[in-house]
């Protein structure tokens, strides 16, 4: 996926969201994720990857338990000045409604990733439907994993919270407040 999908379903001369560029953080890679209230209130799951935010739509939100998978709908890329996007999409645009930022922070691959470098890591994982990486966000933190879905929907993958120090069965979606502006939808 390219930002030229991206840019067909978003009329920037209608709504505030950023201008599709590509871009790439200073340091290490950056995620966010965006609770949108559209037709459907969800969460988007956003990876800096390739100089754009690849993105999964993840309609119960991440969760800190690592029995609970959750289904996350791999959507088109977004720009990487969408991280700081918060605000309403006009009606009658694509993704309508309030949208704020639940969470970011940076990430990296963990061990059990591929070989080469964390640009060639990250591709290879995408391709092949599975990488894990460590979060390290305001409100999600450790390690997950992203695993594409076999014979099901195209786009259909699964967000999964890996064992370790941060998994919880506290409900993380409790901390509604954007972690920008501190507002809530």
């Amino acid at each position: 996926m390219t930002l030229d999908r991206h840019n067909q379903k978003h009329d920037l001369s209608r709504t505030k969201t950023p201008e599709a560029t590509i871009e790439k953080s200073q340091g290490e890679f950056i995620f966010v994720v965006q609770k949108h209230a559209a037709s459907h209130l969800h969460y988007d799951f956003r990876l800096e990857m390739e100089g754009v935010l690849k993105s999964w739509s993840i309609p119960k939100g991440p969760s800190m338990n690592p029995s609970i998978k959750r289904l996350a709908i791999r959507v088109e890329d977004h720009p990487f000045s969408y991280k700081d996007f918060e605000g309403t999409i006009k009606e009658g645009n694509y993704g309508a409604g309030k949208v704020i930022v639940w969470d970011s922070g940076t990430y990296y691959l963990s061990e059990e990733s591929f070989e080469g470098s964390p640009e060639h890591k990250l591709k290879k994982g995408l391709r092949q439907g599975h990488f894990s990486f460590i979060l390290q966000g305001k409100k999600l933190k450790g390690e997950f994993s992203l695993v594409k879905l076999k014979g099901k929907q195209e786009n259909a993958w699964l967000l999964i919270k890996k064992k370790d120090v941060y998994a919880s069965n506290a409900d993380i979606l409790n901390k509604n407040n954007s972690v920008i502006s501190n507002e809530t939808l």
